[in-house]
């Protein structure tokens, strides 16, 4: 990962964006911007899970939510169709918003190219960093949101929610996840098993 000056902005312009999100989500007894929380979360996932990430790829996952509240679900019809064009429309948000503020800080168009195309997912299951970076958002969710989520849906959704990401997954990332699923609370391991069963 680079030091740059150029990188050092594109993050804390990043920072500085989510840092206005008017949801707070509560950490270790600290009310935070939901979605600063949330790239943080990306970023210590990411030095974990692939310590020799690139510089681009470290821009894309602390972007991955960026200014999320902007477009909320709510705006469009509860439906599989409505929620499909949401997270499409979102993806292409967050990469316009990413490679404007990389613009500001001097990198070129096809640094600028490279982080729109790890947002907005193309080939994955083929492209190294691409798959990397999917397999960290589903970590995240993993380790930090699945409990939140499982609270709030029937048993049957949250157990499809759990095979669905799994398949987005890579080997490395599935082994990530079975040591990961072993902290959670027995509730949640007990999800997991039922979806990996499937």
């Amino acid at each position: 990962m680079s030091s740059s000056s150029g990188f050092s902005r594109v993050i804390s312009a990043i920072d500085q964006l989510n840092a206005e999100d008017p949801n707070l989500q509560t950490h270790e007894g600290k009310d935070w911007p939901k979605e600063l929380l949330y790239s943080e979360r990306m970023t210590q996932q990411l030095h974990d899970f692939a310590p020799d990430a690139d510089e681009l790829l470290h821009i894309a996952a602390r972007a991955q939510h960026v200014r999320r509240w902007a477009i909320p679900r709510s705006d469009y019809p509860m439906d599989r169709a409505g929620y499909k064009r949401w997270r499409s429309e979102l993806a292409q948000y967050h990469a316009d918003v990413t490679t404007g503020l990389m613009a500001e800080a001097g990198y070129g168009e096809d640094e600028q190219l490279r982080v729109s195309e790890l947002l907005l997912k193309k080939r994955l299951k083929q492209d190294e960093s691409v798959q990397t970076l999917e397999d960290v958002i589903c970590l995240v969710f993993l380790q930090f949101y699945l409990e939140d989520f499982a609270a709030r849906h029937e048993e049957s959704k949250v157990v499809d929610i759990i095979g669905k990401t799994w398949r987005k997954m890579s080997e490395k990332g599935h082994n990530a996840a079975l040591a990961l699923a072993l902290t959670l609370p027995p509730a949640m391991q007990t999800l997991v098993g039922k979806a990996l069963a499937e």
